[in-house]
């Protein structure tokens, strides 16, 4: 009955009765595959990232693969070239509920299983970690030293994190009938291959060309044909019991997974097979089994009798093969057909590749910073970008590349505090923008590691939702001095984050769980510049977005009275997404001339500057300002701060408290109020003091990468990758 089953699971032969029995089975198998790989897509199941780089061996189907010999040949590459590798196994038919660290093949068969013993054994300098929860293999195989881990047969366990996967095909039978279990033997659909990194078509020396070709087309459907390789197994050496002669007519028995392609490949090598035994995958022999063995092998007229390498580990505990008829045993390798372009295809998808999101220009600001110190600790990796407001000009004058498509509005954001500006947002293509993103995080999903966002939750979720990843995050937007974050928003935090830094500690102390403070991430923008001394200039800025071309005019007028006042020292910071010419034109409406780096009018100068506001702002006493991130930095410096009285501007006083007085939007009211701060020292010294507590110090973004290194293994895998790429 079983051998009948297997015919028609693997499409040998159609079994009208068997369909009709297990197609209702297979419905509900296949509703509940595609639930669980919409979850895991879109990161609502939690995946545990492991602290070391992970290469993924799996297949899509149940049977032999050659999956335990390609495992063997990856470790051995590893280690060839200066790696420590090591080893992460299920332990399949084992009963062992602990962890279980195997070396030089010693360990009992009932608890390990047979594989683990195998590798073990053939190679005896590999840790072996046996685990039903193989992140705690992975766990135990750092603490021994490990560099990088092989997982074995980890395709379909994605609660597992892993830097690539390696999918292998068996070419004798790809796909069998083409159907899931219990009608076939497919763990997933083919679609399933589109997860894959680098795809392996084993046993090619056992095929017709033409099928070859045939199945390197459908594969290539799902996997880049540069990235789909072939591979065989060759016969590396022999265990011979009961003769000193490799003997040619043999009896062949095996419990494995594709006993076809084990006697294809004896027969390759030019045995006559007089008879065969096959048994279940795994199967554990018995005493009784051995004897029907020979007694068959003889009668068959058999001068030896062959079997697997891993049928070994199957025999009965301390059973000593007699001398009746000898056994004889090949050791098998996997060697893969085009190494030369196989071995840089994996070092290349091990490079680590580290994303920063972000949505707004202030968040970009901050991006970059981090983005910095990323690519200055680990040089050898890829970092980019993936912003969700503008076209990212910040990250791309620094050099990185930018992943997401543009996204260009009127308001200059997603959601604004008008329903004015949001309405014009959408007019403008704002659904648009946000599925064209959403989209680019699909394309980009399985190239990356852990993303990095900065900002607020809609961000998160976009990130969470579009790359299926969960990402470290920085809170940047929402403080307790904000209202602080919602209830749902602080539910999905504490979920769906790997860990989430604050802005102050209050707010860390109401988010709870994976919240941390460690310095201010918008008071890292200053790189470390956080001494100030006060001067007499007067700074201004007009903020980073269209808008400026309208409120420059309050500004501007404001600096006339203030020098009617005796103030005769006025600069300008003009942020980098200033659209420069509208700008200017509005200036010159206004009877201001530009030459070179100065706005001239009558006998008043303003000098421009395009430098960061941490370099802008020395020698800066006061700040007339309608920008927001640089508004706060000023204040963070304790520069006092004057703005309008807008919507915006009250959300961005509960932040800064008594760091900022808001006035009307008239340059009469803005110029007196700044020049009652600036006669009254006490008012001064407060407003100054108040800036410096409410922003605190810089340091989150060190801690971030601190993190990446100590928890999450970035700068093992950026060792590793630098190892193989240098051999």
């Amino acid at each position: 009955m079983l051998r009948f089953y297997m015919r028609h699971a693997r499409g040998e032969r159609i079994s009208l009765l068997i369909n009709i029995i297990f197609s209702p089975l297979e419905f509900l198998v296949a509703l509940v595959i595609s639930f669980m790989d919409f979850l895991r897509r879109h990161g609502l199941l939690k995946v545990e990232e492991p602290p070391l780089p992970l290469i993924s061996v799996g297949n899509l189907t149940y049977g032999g693969t050659n999956k335990t010999p390609f495992v063997e040949m990856l470790a051995k590459f590893a280690r060839e070239n200066g790696v420590r590798a090591g080893i992460v196994t299920r332990g399949y038919t084992g009963k062992t509920h602990n962890v279980i660290l195997i070396r030089n093949g010693e360990g009992k068969r009932e608890l390990t299983g047979d594989e683990p013993l195998l590798l073990s054994r053939e190679l005896p300098d590999v840790p072996v970690a046996v685990a039903k929860k193989r992140t705690d293999g992975v766990r135990m195989l750092k603490s021994s030293g490990v560099e990088l881990v092989v997982a074995d047969d980890a395709f379909q366990h994605r609660v597992l994190g892993r830097d690539v996967d390696v999918v292998l095909i068996d070419t004798l039978c790809p796909f069998g009938n083409g159907k899931l279990i219990p009608s076939g033997i497919m763990r997933e659909k083919i679609s399933a291959l589109k997860r894959a990194d680098i795809v392996v078509l084993t046993k090619s020396d056992q095929v017709e060309h033409e099928k070859l070709r045939k199945l390197r087309e459908i594969v290539s459907e799902y996997v880049k044909p540069e990235r789909i390789f072939t591979s065989r197994l060759e016969i590396d050496s022999w265990i011979l019991r009961g003769t000193n002669a490799i003997l040619r007519k043999v009896f062949a028995f095996s419990a494995i997974g594709s006993p076809e392609s084990f006697t294809r490949l004896i027969s390759s090598e030019g045995f006559i097979i007089t008879g065969e035994k096959i048994f279940t995958d795994h199967h554990k022999y018995s005493r009784s089994d051995i004897e029907e063995i020979k007694s068959l092998a003889l009668s068959s007229g058999a001068e030896a009798v062959i079997c697997t390498e891993k049928d070994l580990y199957n025999f009965p505990e301390n059973y000593e093969w007699s001398h009746e008829i000898p056994l004889i045993i090949p050791k098998v390798k996997a060697v893969v057909n085009e190494p030369e372009k196989f071995f840089p295809a994996l070092i290349e998808c091990l490079r680590p590749k580290i994303i920063v999101a972000s949505n707004g220009y202030g968040e970009d600001a901050i991006g970059v910073v981090l983005a910095k110190k990323l690519r200055e600790k680990f040089p050898f990796s890829e970092i980019s970008a993936f912003p969700l407001v503008g076209r990212g000009e910040a990250y791309s004058r620094e050099g990185f590349e930018v992943k997401s498509a543009p996204s260009v509005t009127p308001s200059g954001g997603v959601v604004k505090y008008s329903v004015k500006d949001l309405w014009g947002d959408m007019r403008a293509g704002l659904l648009k923008h946000i599925r064209s993103q959403l989209g680019d995080w699909v394309k980009i999903a399985g190239e990356i590691r852990t993303p990095i966002c900065v900002g607020d939750v809609y961000l998160l979720l976009h990130t969470l939702l579009g790359s299926g990843k969960r990402p470290i995050f920085t809170a940047t937007a929402k403080t307790v001095y904000l209202s602080g974050h919602w209830r749902i928003e602080r539910a999905i935090i504490n979920k769906f984050t790997l860990r989430t830094w604050t802005r102050d500690k209050k707010s860390a102390e109401q988010l709870g769980g994976k919240a941390v403070y460690s310095g201010s991430p918008v008071m890292d923008l200053l790189e470390g510049e956080i001494n100030h001394e006060s001067g007499d200039v007067i700074l201004i800025l007009p903020g980073s977005r269209l808008r400026a071309c309208k409120d420059v005019k309050i500004l501007l007028e404001a600096v006339e009275i203030l020098h009617q006042n005796g103030e005769n020292n006025f600069r300008m910071v003009l942020a980098p997404t200033l659209p420069v010419e509208e700008f200017f034109a509005a200036c010159e409406n206004l009877g201001w001339l530009k030459t070179s780096d100065v706005l001239t009018k009558n006998n008043i100068k303003i000098s421009l500057t395009t430098e960061t506001v941490a370099t802008a702002s020395q020698n800066v006493k006061i700040l007339l300002g309608l920008g927001g991130t640089a508004n706060q930095l000023c204040a963070g410096l304790g520069i006092p701060v004057v703005s309008i009285d807008e919507k915006g501007k009250r959300v961005q006083k509960k932040l800064l408290g008594d760091a900022e007085i808001l006035t009307e939007a008239n340059a009469q009211a803005l110029a007196e109020v700044v020049m009652k701060i600036l006669r009254d020292n006490k008012l001064y010294d407060f407003m100054s003091r108040s800036g410096r507590e409410r922003m605190g110090e810089p340091g989150a973004v060190e801690n971030i990468v601190k993190y990446t290194c100590e928890i999450l293994g970035w700068n093992i895998r950026e060792e590793v990758y630098e190892k193989l790429k240098a051999r």
